[in-house]
C-alpha cells in the first residue's frame, strides 16, 4: 500500500538527482518574477554570459514598488520607475514574458499567477518572495527563494533543496458569521507559534476544506509561511479544476484531459503518515487580531492585550514587553479599545474579488469614521475590473474609502503607500513586523471583515456587532 503524502508525490516527481539524506536537485516548472527580487539575478547571468534555459517557464510583473495612484506622474522620475525600467529591459534581453503595468492582466504576482492559469496543480513554482506559498492552494509545491537561487533557476531550471517534513492541519466544522479563513490561519499561528511548522510543509485537509473557495484556500497557504512552514499545500479537487479551466495559460483540448487525469491523482494516500498533526474546529474560531510584532502575537477580538507579568518564562516576558512598547499598548487593555489611524484592505493575502465583496457588503450605506484613512487596493487589474462591474467601487467610494490601482501597496514599505512613524493600521496583509508598513509603524493584522469594521468605527471592532445591526 502506498504511504506517500501529496508533498512526497510532487517532490518525487521532480527529482533530477537524489543526493541522499533528504537532499535533491529538483526540476522547477514555473518561476514568477518581479522588479525587486531579480535585478541581481539577471546581473549574475550577464556576468557569466549565460542564457535562460527555458524563457517560457517564467512570468514577470512589477508589483512591489508600483504606485497605486498617480502612476503617470510618479513613474517619470522615481526609484519605482528605475526598478520597473530595469525589469522591462531584462525581460526583453532574456525573452522573459512580461505583463506591463497598463496591461489588463497586471497585478500582484501571487494574484496574477492563479488568474492567468500560470499556476497549475502538481508543478513546482518559485519566486523571489516568501509568500509564494500562496500557490500551494492549487496542489503544487510553491516556495520563496533568494536572488542567487533565482539566477540558478534562470540558468538551469533546477534547484538543490532539502526535503521538508510533513505536517497536516485538519479543519473541521464551519465558520460562523463574520469569521473567515484569515481567522483560521491567525488562530493556527497563535496556537503553534511562528516557528511551529518550521522545516515542514503544511497540508491543509479535512471536511471544511471542501467548502472553501480558491480565494480562501490561497489565504490559508499564503500565511503558512508565517507559521514557519516552507510551503502550504491543498489537494486539488473540482473547485480547483473549475477555477483553472479556460484561463489563458491553462492546458487546452487534449492537453487539458491529460492534465486533469494526472491532477486527480494528487492527494495524500490514505495510509500516509505525517510528522505532525493538528486539528482545528472552525466553528470554535472567532475573529482574530494581532496585538504585537509577529503574526503569532494574536488573540480573539473579545480578549485583552497580554500582561507580561503573568508569564512565567523570562523570554516570553521580554518578548511581550518589547512588543507592547513598540506597539504603544498597555497590558490587559481590551483589544476593542485600540484606536486605528489607517485601514488597508489589500495584499496578496486578501485582495481578491471575494475579499472585496465581503467587505463591501458590510460597508454599504455606512461611512468611514472621521480621521480614518481607508484604502482598498485590488490585487490585480482583473479584480479591479470585476469589482467595478459589480459596483463595489461605488460602495467603497461613497463610504469614504480610497479606491486604488492594483499593487502590493501598504503591505510592505517599498512604495508610496506607507504609514508615518507612530501611525497604527488595521491591515489585511500578512506581516506585522516592526517597520513593515513604514518606519516605526504599528500594524494589526486581521480579516477584510474586521478591517472594514475598524474603518467604520475608528477602533478595532468585533465585526459581528456590525453584522447584527441594521445599516445606519
Amino acid at each position: 500500500m502506498s504511504t506517500r503524502t501529496l508533498y512526497d508525490k510532487i517532490w518525487d516527481d521532480h527529482i533530477v538527482t537524489d543526493y541522499g539524506s533528504g537532499a535533491a536537485l529538483l526540476y522547477i516548472d514555473r518561476h514568477l518574477v518581479h522588479e525587486v527580487s531579480t535585478p541581481q539575478s539577471f546581473e549574475g547571468l550577464k556576468a557569466r554570459g549565460a542564457r535562460l534555459r527555458r524563457p517560457d517557464a517564467h512570468l514577470a510583473v512589477a508589483d512591489h514598488a508600483v504606485p497605486t495612484q498617480g502612476r503617470t506622474s510618479l513613474l517619470k522620475e522615481s526609484l519605482a520607475a528605475r526598478q520597473i525600467a530595469r525589469l522591462v529591459e531584462n525581460c526583453s534581453t532574456y525573452d522573459v514574458p512580461y505583463i506591463p503595468i497598463d496591461d489588463p492582466r497586471h497585478g500582484i504576482v501571487h494574484v496574477v499567477g492563479p488568474e492567468t492559469g500560470f499556476t497549475l496543480p502538481g508543478t513546482t513554482i518559485v519566486c523571489g518572495d516568501s509568500h509564494t506559498s500562496t500557490h500551494g492552494a492549487f496542489g503544487c509545491l510553491a516556495f520563496g527563494i533568494g536572488a542567487s537561487e533565482c539566477e540558478t533557476v534562470f540558468a538551469t531550471q533546477t534547484l538543490r533543496q532539502a526535503k521538508q517534513k510533513n505536517m497536516r492541519v485538519t479543519l473541521t466544522g464551519q465558520l460562523g458569521a463574520g469569521v473567515s479563513t484569515k481567522d483560521i490561519i491567525l488562530a493556527l499561528i497563535a496556537r503553534i507559534s511562528s516557528s511551529g511548522a518550521q522545516n515542514h510543509t503544511i497540508e491543509f485537509a479535512g471536511p471544511a476544506i471542501a467548502s472553501l473557495s480558491m480565494e480562501s484556500r490561497m489565504t490559508l497557504c499564503n500565511m503558512s509561511i508565517e507559521a514557519g512552514a516552507r510551503s502550504g499545500i491543498i489537494a486539488p479537487d473540482a473547485t480547483t479544476f473549475n477555477y483553472i479551466k479556460g484561463r489563458s495559460f491553462a492546458p487546452k483540448g487534449t492537453d487539458w484531459d491529460s492534465a486533469l487525469k494526472y491532477w486527480k491523482t494528487l492527494m495524500s494516500d490514505e495510509a500516509a503518515v505525517f510528522d505532525k498533526e493538528i486539528t482545528l474546529d472552525c466553528s470554535t474560531i472567532g475573529p482574530h487580531v494581532t496585538w504585537g510584532t509577529t503574526p503569532a502575537d494574536c488573540v480573539d477580538v473579545t480578549k485583552t492585550v497580554p500582561d507580561p507579568a503573568k508569564e512565567t518564562d523570562p523570554a516570553d516576558q521580554k518578548q511581550i514587553s518589547n512588543s507592547l512598547a513598540y506597539m504603544g499598548l498597555s497590558p490587559g487593555m481590551p483589544i476593542t479599545d485600540i484606536k486605528i489611524d489607517t485601514v488597508f484592505i489589500g495584499s496578496c493575502t486578501n485582495s481578491r474579488i471575494e475579499d472585496l465583496r465581503r467587505s463591501a457588503k458590510i460597508v454599504e450605506n455606512r461611512k468611514v469614521a472621521e480621521s480614518i484613512t481607508a484604502l482598498v487596493v485590488p490585487g490585480s487589474a482583473m479584480v479591479k475590473a470585476q469589482a467595478e462591474a459589480e459596483g463595489l467601487d461605488i460602495i467603497f467610494k461613497a463610504a469614504g474609502f480610497e479606491w486604488r490601482e492594483a499593487g502590493c501597496s501598504m503591505c510592505v514599505a517599498m512604495n508610496d503607500d506607507r504609514l508615518k512613524p507612530g501611525q497604527r493600521s488595521a491591515s489585511t496583509s500578512n506581516r506585522n513586523f516592526e517597520g513593515r508598513q513604514g518606519q516605526d509603524s504599528r500594524t494589526h493584522l486581521m480579516s477584510p471583515e474586521m478591517a472594514t469594521a475598524a474603518a467604520l468605527t475608528g477602533y478595532i471592532t468585533d465585526v459581528r456587532d456590525l453584522i447584527l445591526k441594521p445599516n445606519a
